[in-house]
C-alpha cells in the first residue's frame, strides 16, 4: 500500500517534535530570556522550528536507508549545540559564538570550571535521541524508505520557507533592525532562535574575515574625524605629574565593587583595599567592558583603548593586528614593559598577542616555581605569585611598565581552609557563597605585595594602578545577590553590578590629597589617564577612552552588550532607567546616546577586523593622506 506525504515523515515530525519543545523547555528553565509581551512568548517558542524542519527534511534528497540514520544524527548534532550552550551559559550568560569554539587551547586548562558547571541532569538533553533510537530499532512502521516526489519535497521546503519568513516578519515587527544588533545575542536568539542564530553566526564569521581584505587606508578616515572630534583635553593640573615614574597595573580576577567596604558576618571582605582607597584615588562608577574574551577582553581595552569584540575574544581572532598599545608607546619615552601572569604562555594566546602589543617581556608559569602546596584552582595562590614577583620584578631596568595579573579569585573559588580570612556567604548559591573568601585571600596578597615593594625601595617611585577585570558572579546567581544586597538584582542593578574597582596610587599625590571620583567611566578610559599621569601626549594617538581627571570628559560608559551609564540614565536590554530611583523611563531619555554607543562600538569593531591601524603611522591619518595625494 502507497503511504501519503504525511505518513511518509512520521519519523522525521516526531523528531522535530522532541527537538522543538526540547528547545523551548532549555529557553524556559537553562537561559534567563526577558519575556514582555505574548508576540515574544509566541516568537520564542516558534523561533525553532523553521531550522529543524529544514535540517531534518534534508534528509529527502538521501537514500532511503539513510535517511532515518541522518535524523538520528542530527539530533544528536542539535542536541550537542543546546547543551553545549546551556553550559556555556551557566557562567558566562552568554551563548556561544564561532569565535569561542576556536579558542580549544584554553580547554584543557578550564579544568575544575568544566567540572562545576556540568549538572548530572544535562544528560536529560540527549533523552529524545535514545527515543529516537529505540523508534528505528522497534517501532519500524513509523520509520519511511519510500522515496518523496518533486513535488513533495517543493511543498514541503515552501512551508518551511513560508515558516522561516513569519517568524523573521514577526521578530522585526517586536525589534526592527534585529539582524543588526550582532552585540545583541540574547535578542538574536529570542527572536530567531539558537539554531538559526549559530547559522547567522557563520554567516558574520565569514564576513569578519573578509574585511581584512578589503579594507585599505580611506577606512580609516571616518573613524579619525570621530575621534578627533571627541578628543577631551588632559587635566593641567595633574598632566605629567608622574613622570618618569615606574608603573605597575595589578588586574584583580573578577573582583566587583559591591564586595568594597562590605563585610561578612562582621569581618571586612576587602580591608586593604579599603584603607589603600584612602590615599589614593578612588573612582566609584568605573565599568568592566568585557565580552566573551573576559581578563584577556579588559587587557585588550587597558592597553588600546579600542572595545572587544561582541563575538570571541580579540586575542584570538586578531592577535596579529598592528596596534598602537601603551607598551608600544611608552617604549619611545624610555620604559621597559612587561607582563606577570603564573600561566601557560599560550592561555588566550597571550605570547602572540604580546608581541602585537609591543612588550618587552612576558613573565609566565615558566619563570615561577608552582607545586600542589602554593596552588590552587587555576594555578599559583596570589600570594605566592607576588612573592615570587618580587627578585623578577626588580630583575627589569627601571622606568618599568609591569602588569600582573591575579588567578586565585577565579569562579570556581576554590581554596583552602587555612587561607580562609571570613566566612563563606550563606545563600543558595555555592558560587557566591565561596566567592567572598577568594577575594579576601587577594585582599591579603596585595597587602603584602605593597608592603614588599616599601621594603625593596620601589614603592615610593611607582604609580599603582589596581582595578577588577571583569565580573565573577554573573546574572544566573541574582536571586543568591539580592539576598547579600537586600534588594532585588533588576535588569537596572545587574548593569551597576557590573561596577568594578579602580584605584591610582600616585606616592607624595595621592596620599596627601586621596579623591572619590565618581564620573561614570570604564576600562576603556584608562590607556588615555594613564599616558597622561606620565606626561605623554595622546591627542594623535587612536583611543575611543578620554583622561579620567579630564574636565571635559562626558559621564558616559558603553559596555559590550550595548548597553550604557550616563550620569542621569542606564540603558540595557531595550529599556531606559532612571540613574537615581532605578526606574523605568520613556526611552526617549536615553536616545540621545544611543547613536554614540552603537558608533563608538562600530567604529572600533572597524578598526580590528580591518586591521585599520597597520594603515597608522602615530601621525594625523587626514596630514599623510594629504602628503601621498601632494
Amino acid at each position: 500500500m502507497k503511504k501519503t506525504s504525511l505518513s511518509k515523515m512520521q519519523f522525521l515530525f516526531l523528531a522535530t517534535f522532541m527537538m522543538w519543545i526540547k528547545t523551548y523547555i532549555v529557553y524556559k528553565t537553562s537561559f534567563d530570556i526577558k519575556i514582555e509581551s505574548w508576540k515574544q512568548e509566541f516568537i520564542l517558542f516558534i523561533n525553532p522550528l523553521s531550522f529543524l524542519l529544514l535540517v531534518f527534511g534534508m534528509s529527502f534528497f538521501m537514500k532511503e536507508k539513510r535517511r532515518n540514520l541522518y535524523i538520528i544524527v542530527v539530533s544528536l548534532l542539535s542536541s550537542a549545540i543546546l547543551f553545549a550552550n546551556v553550559v556555556f551559559y551557566r557562567f558566562f550568560n552568554d551563548f556561544l559564538t564561532i569565535p569561542v569554539l576556536f579558542q580549544t587551547s584554553n580547554m584543557a586548562d578550564l579544568g575544575s570550571s568544566i567540572s562545576e558547571l556540568f549538572k548530572f541532569t544535562d544528560l536529560l538533553l540527549f533523552v529524545d535521541v535514545v527515543v529516537l533510537l529505540l523508534v528505528f530499532k522497534l517501532v519500524p512502521k513509523l520509520t519511511n524508505t519510500d522515496s518523496f516526489t518533486k513535488k513533495e519535497r517543493r511543498v514541503y521546503f515552501l512551508a518551511v520557507a513560508a515558516m522561516f519568513f513569519f517568524n523573521l516578519g514577526l521578530a522585526e515587527t517586536e525589534r526592527p533592525q534585529l539582524l543588526t544588533r550582532t552585540f545583541d545575542r540574547e535578542m538574536l536568539i529570542k527572536n530567531i532562535g539558537t539554531y538559526n542564530y549559530h547559522v547567522y553566526d557563520i554567516v558574520l564569521q565569514s564576513k569578519s574575515s573578509a574585511q581584512r581584505a578589503l579594507a585599505d587606508s580611506s577606512s580609516f578616515v571616518d573613524i579619525e574625524n570621530y575621534l578627533k572630534a571627541n578628543y577631551k583635553k588632559p587635566n593641567d593640573d595633574l598632566f605629567g605629574i608622574a613622570k618618569g615614574k615606574n608603573v605597575i597595573y595589578i588586574s584583580m580576577e573578577s573582583t566587583q565593587s559591591f564586595v568594597i567596604n562590605e563585610t561578612i558576618d562582621g569581618e571586612e571582605i576587602t580591608p586593604f583595599l579599603n584603607d589603600f582607597i584612602e590615599e589614593s584615588f578612588y573612582f566609584d562608577n568605573f565599568y568592566h567592558q568585557t565580552g566573551q574574551g573576559k581578563t584577556s577582553d579588559s587587557e585588550f581595552l587597558v592597553e588600546n583603548s579600542l572595545y572587544p569584540l561582541s563575538r570571541g575574544a580579540v586575542f584570538f581572532t586578531h592577535g596579529s593586528n598592528e596596534y598602537t598599545a601603551t607598551p608600544e608607546i611608552i617604549k619611545e619615552h624610555g620604559y621597559y614593559s612587561s607582563v606577570f601572569h603564573a600561566n601557560n604562555k599560550s592561555f588566550w594566546n597571550r605570547d602572540i598577542m604580546y608581541q602585537s602589543l609591543g612588550y618587552d617581556k612576558f613573565f609566565d608559569i615558566e619563570s615561577y616555581d608552582v607545586n600542589e602546596e602554593n596552588s590552587i584552582g587555576w594555578g599559583l595562590k596570589d600570594i605566592d605569585f607576588f612573592e615570587q614577583s618580587i627578585d623578577l620584578l626588580k630583575s627589569q631596568p627601571q622606568p618599568f611598565y609591569s602588569k600582573f595579573i591575579t588567578l586565585t579569585n577565579h569562579f570556581p573559588f576554590e581554596l583552602d581552609e587555612e587561607d580562609k580570612h571570613v566566612n563563606e556567604f550563606t545563600s543558595n548559591s555555592r558560587t557566591l557563597n565561596r566567592y567572598f573568601p577568594t577575594v579576601r585571600y587577594t585582599d591579603e596578597a596585595l597587602k603584602l605585595f605593597v608592603e614588599r615593594l616599601k621594603e625593596e625601595g620601589l614603592y615610593e617611585n611607582t604609580v599603582l594602578v589596581i582595578y577588577g577585570d571583569h565580573y565573577g558572579i554573573s546574572e544566573n546567581h541574582n536571586v543568591a545577590m539580592g539576598s547579600f544586597l537586600n534588594k532585588e538584582v533588576t535588569p537596572f542593578e545587574s548593569v551597576q553590578l557590573q561596577r568594578v574597582p579602580l584605584i591610582i596610587h600616585i606616592p607624595g599625590v595621592t596620599d596627601k590629597n586621596p579623591q572619590l571620583i565618581s564620573k561614570v567611566s570604564g576600562q576603556i578610559d584608562l590607556k588615555p589617564t594613564i599616558l597622561s599621569l606620565l606626561g605623554i601626549d595622546t591627542k594623535n594617538d587612536v583611543h575611543f577612552g578620554s583622561d579620567l581627571f579630564s574636565e571635559q570628559r562626558l559621564s558616559f560608559a558603553v559596555l559590550r552588550d550595548g548597553s550604557f551609564i550616563t550620569e542621569d540614565y542606564v540603558y540595557t536590554k531595550n529599556t531606559c532607567y532612571d540613574k537615581s530611583s532605578g526606574l523605568e523611563i520613556e526611552q526617549k531619555n536615553c536616545e540621545p546616546y544611543m547613536e554614540k554607543a552603537k558608533q563608538e562600538l562600530d567604529y572600533s569593531d572597524e578598526i580590528v577586523y580591518g586591521d585599520l591601524l597597520r594603515f597608522y603611522d602615530g601621525t594625523s591619518y587626514n596630514q599623510e593622506q594629504t602628503n601621498l595625494k601632494k
